[in-house]
């Protein structure tokens, strides 16, 4: 763990970015060791045994050099307390947890900064693949230390996206001709990564994704020339008393316009 008088004195993307690679490295420990695991959400959702330690380690390092910091985490329990904050830390520690217990190298560790409702510094650690994407309000988006971007495609160029079957299906028809759908990604926070690096041109989110799942992802993919809004277009607030969301688009600033006109057509009809 990083020591608590060196940590109070880093900045907080720094911060961090020290706290998602300790639990980076703690999660990688149980990976493809079968851990134990239990089911929340009335039997809906797995939680491991590693999802349980990295957040400990995210919780010891994070709350002990920022006692004035909110904190919302997937895997502690929510306290409204957190909402007199003005910071707060938005935590998962492990984004793709399913994937994760498959022996899939898709997760990542979620790390974000949110003020004011939005995040200033997030940071996406993904062990198994040794990538690790940071990024803060004033400067580009880095993966490993370089600058990434957003997809350029344009015109009639193939997007690929990162949608449900059922959801393509109801598109326009010649827009589905443009489309290629890739394999799903268990990870949501790097599902928008890849976005974020140019691998994918958009992804569209069903209802009821968390605050956990997007803040750090949203700042990537925003200071990468993308965007992560609502189907009116609308960025997100974080730190609300309800952490959940509607349908959401994630894309490239130029092709998120044809994406949110096919989600609008598809409501319409």
């Amino acid at each position: 763990m990083i020591d608590s008088q060196k940590a109070g004195r880093l900045s907080d993307v720094d911060l961090i970015v020290g706290a998602a690679l300790e639990a980076g490295k703690i999660a990688l420990g149980f990976f493809r060791q079968s851990p134990e695991v239990w089911w929340k959400n009335n039997g809906q959702s797995p939680v491991s045994a590693a999802d349980f330690a990295a957040n400990e380690s995210l919780a010891a390092t994070l709350r002990s050099a920022r006692p004035d910091y909110g904190w919302l985490s997937e895997e502690t329990d929510d306290d409204a307390a957190r909402l007199k904050h003005e910071t707060v830390f938005v935590v998962d520690p492990i984004d793709g947890t399913r994937g994760f217990l498959s022996g899939l190298d898709l997760w990542c560790v979620s790390v974000a900064v949110v003020t004011d409702g939005r995040p200033v510094a997030g940071v996406l650690y993904a062990p198994a693949l040794d990538e690790l994407f940071v990024a803060t309000t004033d400067g580009q988006a880095l993966k490993n230390g370089k600058p990434i971007s957003v997809s350029h495609r344009v015109g009639d160029a193939i997007h690929r996206l990162a949608t449900g079957e059922d959801m393509l299906k109801s598109f326009d028809p010649d827009f589905r001709k443009t489309v290629e759908r890739v394999k799903h990604v268990p990870s949501l926070a790097y599902r928008l990564a890849m976005v974020a690096d140019g691998r994918l041109e958009g992804t569209i989110v069903k209802r009821n994704s968390h605050d956990w799942d997007l803040a750090a992802a949203d700042l990537i993919l925003e200071r990468a020339g993308g965007a992560l809004v609502d189907l009116a277009g609308n960025a997100l607030r974080y730190n609300r008393a309800e952490v959940s969301h509607d349908e959401l688009c994630g894309a490239s600033a130029s092709q998120l316009p044809e994406f949110l006109r096919q989600l609008s057509h598809r409501r319409d009809g």
